[in-house]
């Protein structure tokens, strides 16, 4: 009997597949990194075929491993990053990297934009601001920057529906995914012709819109061949990360919230109605008849990553020669310093900030150096920092009358009981862990069940494949401690954000001078 349901995670970093029985164990999966390219100040990109690459090795990988039969796979399901934007030509190629979530370089034309059509009217239909990081953005620079390559594009393609296109040779949107398109609209989910022409953008280069359990098509021969599947096997539409996370966690009913720890840093709360904040993001959910309420920051996984790299070489020496995880060791590292990092506060601001500031000249920045701290302390301030900047985003949704009183944490910073317990003092909520901290790809595998008839709803795939690890209640004490340290966390940037664009633009002028 067909029992197994694959998972592709196109992640920022790396792209994950698991294979998953029914009831949720992961029967084999693997991970397959990729490298991000900064070519000019604000730009971020990827080699979508890079994707692919690592998704069919990761598959081959995880059959032959886990002594998979292909033929016991019921069905495939993917999620992927947000706000991708890649140009495919008739042929089926890649006619360049994407522009991936973090990249900014289209912040003129949003300002144009915004004051030419009006940040209102576009809200209205989309739920969501006008802003550099979504996809809409991009779809214009490539119009007004690279005129070729818009020209010769059938359609813009998404993460996840990229891998879905090499897998079956359709080209798909799915409703999760579609957000990032400020076309779409999010109460009606289906795209707006009048504001297509507003914007200018061809509505044929927009692919036909599904529900992310829907079978949009099955592998053929050729991917087949390159992945190790077999001919034949259905895949879904899949969708959003965060929101196949969410649903991984068991996030299905309004009221529910997510807590992402992924590369990324971010919440989802879970709605009944499309209720949008033009301070955050709003999404609809991969379970149909619902919507996100998100929070996405840059900070995150990756700028713990990113000090690792740079000051944590010790513990890095030591994981390799002793097995010990790093994650462990920075932990240990950072539980040395009080909470509040002796005043030590940081902005992970690494790549401009996204929701609530929307700032593309923010400024990551450590504050209240002195000589007595040491290494310890930007450890634990980093992670400070990103609990504070899920405490902005929950702030803002409660500002609208949007409140939660507990968050389910999914992504690798889940797996951190000291960064769990940081994030429950900070933000004041309880933190519940699920089992498995797979949870996007577990949200991936739960779509290809539904699709394909391997559980009969929502509500019995959460039941049958979440549970409850742990549970992180806050700390009162130190949550007061927190919020004074807060208030100063805002302030700083408010203080210093008019000196932030003006850095940003003095490094825009060097660029210039640079190329020429």
């Amino acid at each position: 009997m067909d029992n197994l349901l694959l998972a592709i995670d196109v992640g920022t970093s790396a792209c994950k597949i698991a294979v998953f029985e029914a009831g949720g164990k992961i029967a084999a999966g693997c991970t397959k990194e990729y490298p991000i390219f900064y070519p000019e100040q604000g730009w971020a990109e990827q080699d979508p075929n890079a994707w692919w690459q690592a998704a069919r090795e990761g598959i081959r990988e995880c059959m032959e491993k886990g002594g998979i039969d292909p033929r016991r796979i019921a069905g495939i399901g993917i999620d992927g990053q947000s706000w991708s934007c890649i140009p495919i030509d008739r042929q089926g190629n890649v006619l360049c990297n994407t522009p991936i979530w973090m990249d900014a370089r289209s912040e003129p034309i949003c300002e144009r934009v915004n004051a030419e059509i009006g940040s209102d009217r576009i809200f209205a239909v989309s739920g969501n601001p006008f802003q550099p990081f979504y996809t809409t953005p991009k779809i214009l620079w490539f119009k007004e920057n690279r005129p070729e390559i818009y020209k010769n594009t059938v359609c813009f393609l998404q993460s996840n529906s990229f891998i879905v296109f090499r897998l079956t040779g359709v080209a798909s949107q799915d409703v999760s995914q579609g957000y990032g398109l400020h076309v779409f609209d999010i109460a009606k989910q289906k795209y707006n012709g009048e504001l297509c022409r507003a914007l200018c953008i061809s509505q044929e280069k927009l692919p036909e819109i599904h529900k992310c359990h829907d079978v949009v098509g099955r592998v053929t021969a050729e991917a087949a061949a390159l992945t190790g599947l077999c001919e034949g096997t259905p895949v879904v539409a899949g969708g959003l990360d965060a929101a196949c996370g969410t649903l991984g966690a068991g996030v299905y009913r309004p009221g529910q919230a997510q807590e992402q720890g992924g590369q990324a840093g971010g919440m989802s709360i879970c709605l009944e109605r499309p209720v949008g904040n033009k301070a955050l993001i709003l999404s609809p959910h991969v379970v149909p008849g619902l919507w996100l309420l998100q929070g996405g920051t840059v900070g995150g996984g990756a700028g713990l990553r990113w000090l690792a790299k740079e000051l944590g070489s010790p513990e890095l020496l030591r994981s390799r020669e002793t097995g010990e995880s790093q994650l462990k060791l920075l932990d240990d590292l950072a539980s040395t310093v009080p909470a509040g990092s002796d005043g030590v506060i940081f902005l992970p601001y690494l790549s401009g900030e996204r929701s609530p500031i929307w700032d593309v000249n923010a400024k990551g920045l450590f504050f209240g150096l002195t000589f007595s701290k040491t290494r310890a302390h930007f450890f634990r301030a980093l992670m400070e920092g990103t609990a504070y900047a899920l405490k902005h985003n929950l702030q803002t949704a409660e500002n609208a009358a949007v409140r939660v009183d507990r968050l389910y944490a999914v992504g690798g910073a889940a797996n951190s009981s000291f960064w769990a317990q940081m994030k429950a003092d900070v933000t004041g909520k309880k933190i519940c862990v699920p089992d498995s901290d797979n949870a996007a790809t577990l949200g991936a595998a739960i779509l290809a069940g539904i699709g394909t008839g391997v559980y009969p709803d929502f509500d019995a795939a959460v039941k049958t494949t979440v549970k409850i690890r742990k549970e992180y209640i806050p700390n009162e004490q130190n949550n007061l401690l927190y919020e004074k340290f807060f208030q100063i966390y805002l302030d700083i940037y408010k203080q210093l954000k008019s000196t932030m664009k003006k850095h940003a633009e003095i490094l825009r002028s060097m660029d210039k001078v640079v190329v020429k």
